[in-house]
């Protein structure tokens, strides 16, 4: 009767540690996510999308992809990558390897003097493992077991940690994926941007030679009295800048092959390009398709949906462990002061079996810190997909309206190119017959290689235009 009394008190005792342990603090309320985005980046509804074009198809120049596919082998951060990618699926396996029983088998040799004076040591010396053959002194102890331990993973707690790990391994292969992206974007950025600095140089070397004839002709008619030495001074001032101005064009030139290269991953060597080709080169009409497709074609985007999926996953990790836990373990074996024993002897045989619940009560602190934090992670990654969303589209908003600007701009450019070339003859023309001073020579030409210079660059931003709404949408690591 007494016994039953204590059991029921012991039960009794238990469940108020289960019922006070068990509640769970609810002042963290994980925020909603929203994967709202606009209906169309313009008016359009075509749902053709540039990023179904794999890269290698996208880009036209041999030269280009070459260097791409290189990079894509050579890259050392994209190496880096790869292998945290590999880190992310080890740490799959040992997380599903905790929620599964774990079995050691072990060997243990060992050796016991114990006191007389003692219980163990009286024990000993009174009594007998057979008759006329009492134990050794000091007691040798040989064993061999195998044993089990398990933790019965009764509320998900280590099933939901294993998910989270597999959604950061697919998190990591988007990232590998977003990686790929900027890397060809920046190559061919940086290819584009070393054609116009090559293109800009030749312009420059025309100009000196330009120049250099108007100063020979100033220089003429300096002695013929027409014009001051003011007139030579100015002119081969202008002759002499642009003739620094090369070595400046070359050192960029310098650094950009020196970027593709590290881009690579090799070191430096020439860069292999036609430039002359550069000034025709038209920027492939781009199809935006959807705001909704960003979802399924950033990688970005992707990664920030599974890094939230991993967070929610650890919420729930987390508020396992307020529940009581279910400890099993076993072992069998065999044990005994002499090898003599081990075979042959029931007796030497052993076994063991304890199954134990544990449940937490006192440091509770840090259970629930650890719930918190896991709550303000989720959170974190709410924000961070919704963020990830909104700079997407607008990147996507940004470039659209990027390549239709530049565009226009570029029609423009061209037609003052035209008319500054022709104002070139005009103002020599004018310059011979003495019906134009030289300044407006000198200001002409200047004008006329400026405005070349820009045409090149819009031309630049036009390529880099294309390339930036290609990576913005999402393409390039198909």
């Amino acid at each position: 009767m007494r016994i039953n009394k204590i059991i029921n008190y012991i039960g009794i005792g238990y469940l108020t540690i289960v019922y006070t342990a068990c509640s769970i603090p609810s002042s963290m309320v994980p925020r909603k996510e929203k994967k709202i985005t606009p209906t169309s980046f313009t008016n359009s509804q075509d749902t053709t999308n540039i990023t179904k074009v794999k890269w290698n198809d996208f880009f036209k120049d041999p030269n280009l992809t070459a260097l791409i596919d290189t990079a894509l082998k050579n890259n050392q951060e994209l190496n880096i990558i790869l292998q945290e990618i590999n880190i992310a699926k080890n740490e799959v396996k040992a997380r599903k390897g905790e929620y599964l029983p774990f079995v050691n088998i072990g060997a243990a040799v060992g050796v016991d003097k114990v006191s007389r004076f003692t219980r163990a040591g009286s024990v000993d010396a009174t009594n007998e493992i057979a008759p006329g053959k009492v134990f050794p002194d000091p007691l040798p102890d040989l064993l061999v077991s195998a044993n089990l331990s398990w933790q019965a993973d009764i509320w998900s707690k280590l099933r939901n940690a294993r998910k989270a790990a597999m959604f950061r391994f697919l998190s990591t292969n988007d990232g590998k994926n977003f990686m790929v992206t900027r890397l060809i974007a920046e190559i061919a950025n940086s290819y584009y941007e070393l054609m116009a600095l090559d293109n800009q140089l030749e312009i420059l070397k025309r100009q000196i030679v330009i120049q250099t004839n108007a100063l020979e002709i100033v220089r003429l008619q300096k002695i013929a009295a027409k014009v001051t030495e003011l007139a030579v001074r100015r002119f081969e001032a202008e002759v002499l800048k642009n003739q620094s101005r090369i070595y400046y064009i070359q050192q960029n030139i310098k650094v950009t092959e020196n970027k593709i290269n590290f881009l690579v991953g090799r070191f430096p060597q020439p860069i292999t390009r036609n430039s002359a080709i550069f000034i025709y080169l038209k920027p492939d009409s781009v199809s935006a398709g959807l705001p909704s497709q960003l979802l399924e074609n950033r990688s970005d985007i992707r990664q920030a949906e599974l890094e939230l999926i991993a967070a929610k996953l650890d919420v729930k990790s987390a508020k396992a462990n307020f529940y009581p836990m279910l400890n099993i373990s076993a072992a069998i074996g065999l044990e005994a002061f002499s090898a003599a024993y081990f075979i042959g002897q029931p007796a030497s045989f052993l076994y063991n079996v304890v199954g134990g619940l544990t449940q937490p009560l006192i440091n509770r602190n840090a259970i629930k810190a650890m719930y918190y934090n896991a709550n303000a992670k989720q959170i974190q990654a709410v924000y961070n997909y919704e963020r990830t969303i909104l700079k997407a589209y607008l990147e996507v908003a940004n470039q659209l309206s990027n390549t239709a600007n530049l565009k226009k701009s570029y029609s423009l450019k061209d037609q003052q190119v035209e008319k500054l070339n022709e104002s070139i003859d005009i103002a020599n023309s004018l310059f011979r017959s003495a019906r134009a001073d030289y300044m407006e020579v000198l200001l002409t030409q200047r004008d006329a290689m400026e405005s070349k210079f820009e045409l090149v660059e819009t031309k630049k931003l036009q390529m880099n235009a294309m390339v930036n709404i290609y990576q913005a949408l999402g393409g390039g690591w198909r």
